[in-house]
């Protein structure tokens, strides 16, 4: 097995545990709370540190890699300890600044953020903003940390921060039930510190020394800055771009649209997180040495194994999620204050946000493609281009479809930036084996077409013959999943797609080690 696979795999299997203990969390979240004022308050709030400081911390983490590998290569550890204890201390004193004016501020940001949002709905979002304002710090000083290890190939460690990050914010919410509400916020506070804690006694463990460094006249952090102009915009129109979606949405059904919207769009990212999230995490520094060693042909090959990697696991899963969207989130969420109406709402919402999917994913892995050739500006230019398209379509479809409007608008320009992406790259670099990923995406589609027929059938018979009830249905659920895995699996094998057999070798291997 390859060194990226084994990396890949091993970032999969950690990041799938993070990811069903984030799914608990909203498991419990809905069976508490449901779509009613304290989730539509928490939401909200939550999101407002989390946009604030996502600005500063995907920009910086775009760039820190490259930059991290120069100063390494100066100096060693010490050289690279130094640039990395600097980068976050200048990230700390800009943190602190953002938080103290959003604690001043906190009226007006959730007036922005949830527009439609009065009386003790508006009061308690203030609140519970307040309280969570400095947790965007942590997020930001997590991700640079996740870059740190990733540089380190410890790729393990970052998808393993959202373990004790989630548990945290499950136990806050039960407790906040039986005690005070306002142990929901401050538990998320201590989880997102938690994730920052957790991965900085690894990056120790891995050779980081922190170092007190202040340093912004430093070239490399000049250089930073240089790079990250481009970024910062175009996550600050992807930033504007979730703001207006929240404001519309807050607007929709008295409000219940933003947990609605919320809910489906965790199912999209278990996905996102698990799939797309490990191979872009590990192909991005493959990529960089790729460029540093001039070699073009494992670049190309780098680029087709990761995008085909994608769409191999990616569109079954979207066709999977459109055709069984009313039963996946019956079994996951219907319980407690969360309603049939909630399935129903839930389940729509599901089936647009599936469309783009696809979209969503090689949207990050093409973003890293261009990164590696430190080129900050191109996927800022497309990046407008979608945010526009995507504003422009949730003020049409949202007066004709209302909530799965915005759902159905974000996968149409999701899906339009993938095409100007792809485009910019033939321009930029030539041939880099797009035959190949059309033709792997085109099989794909067929397969899991026959797979989502299957599937559907297979469903419904087994629930004809099974009746209604949560144990029939879940067992109709996953005996539907399973008959279409198979099918998928084998249509794609029949197929000859190229890129399973890192994946069938990655079972064989596995096999091997437990004969042994």
């Amino acid at each position: 097995m390859s060194k990226m696979a084994k990396a890949t795999l091993a970032l999969m299997i950690v990041t799938m545990l993070s990811k069903f203990l984030g799914f608990g969390r909203e498991l419990v979240l809905a069976a508490f709370y449901g779509t009613g004022i304290y989730s539509q308050a928490y939401i909200s709030a939550m999101s407002i540190p989390s946009t604030l400081f996502t600005i500063i911390a995907t920009a910086i983490v775009t760039t820190f890699m490259p930059l991290y590998f120069e100063n390494y290569s100066l100096g060693n550890d010490e050289q690279g300890n130094k640039f990395t204890s600097n980068i976050l201390n200048i990230v700390v004193v800009i943190g602190i600044v953002i938080g103290i004016l959003g604690m001043v501020f906190t009226d007006e940001l959730v007036k922005i953020f949830a527009m439609g949002y009065e009386g003790e709905k508006f009061a308690l979002t203030v609140k519970f903003t307040r309280i969570m304002i400095f947790g965007g710090l942590f997020i930001a000083l997590s991700r640079i940390m996740a870059s740190f290890l990733q540089a380190k190939e410890s790729f393990a460690i970052s998808g393993m921060s959202g373990i004790p990050f989630n548990i945290i914010i499950i136990t806050s919410i039960m407790l906040s039930v039986k005690v005070n509400i306002y142990i929901l916020p401050i538990g998320t506070l201590l989880a997102m510190a938690s994730q920052f804690i957790f991965q900085y006694i690894f990056a120790r463990k891995k050779g980081y020394k922190y170092k007190f460094v202040l340093d912004v006249k430093d070239e490399y952090v000049k250089k930073m800055i240089w790079l990250l102009g481009p970024v910062i915009i175009g996550v600050c129109f992807n930033q504007l771009n979730t703001v207006i979606d929240r404001t519309l949405a807050t607007n929709i059904g008295g409000g219940s649209a933003v947990s609605v919207l919320n809910y489906a769009n965790k199912l999209n990212g278990f996905v996102m997180g698990l799939f797309i999230t490990s191979i872009a995490a590990v192909v991005y520094p493959i990529l960089s040495n790729c460029l540093s060693s001039d070699d073009k042909e494992g670049f190309s090959k780098s680029i087709v194994k990761s995008v085909n990697s994608a769409i191999l696991l990616v569109v079954p899963v979207s066709v999977g999620a459109i055709v069984l969207s009313k039963p996946i989130v019956s079994l996951l969420f219907e319980r407690g204050a969360f309603d049939e109406r909630d399935t129903h709402m839930t389940a729509i919402a599901l089936i647009f946000y599936s469309l783009g999917m696809v979209a969503f994913g090689l949207r990050d892995i093409l973003g890293k493609v261009f990164y590696s050739l430190q080129d900050t500006k191109t996927p800022m230019i497309n990046g407008i281009i979608s945010v526009i398209i995507n504003i422009i379509l949730n003020l049409v479809l949202s007066k004709f479809m209302g909530y799965a409007g915005l759902a159905f608008a974000t996968s149409i320009s999701s899906t339009i930036c993938i095409f100007l992406l792809f485009n910019s790259l033939k321009k930029k670099i030539g041939y880099f084996g797009q035959d190949k990923i059309i033709k792997a995406t085109i099989k794909s589609l067929i397969a899991a077409i026959v797979m989502g027929v299957t599937t559907y059938f297979a469903y419904e018979v087994m629930i004809s013959m099974l009746g209604v009830g949560s144990m029939s249905e879940a067992i109709s659920l996953f005996t539907s999943i399973g008959l279409g895995a198979i099918v998928y699996g084998s249509l794609v094998i029949l197929f000859k797609i190229e890129e399973v057999n890192v994946i069938t070798n990655m079972i064989k291997n596995k096999v091997k080690k437990v004969k042994r």
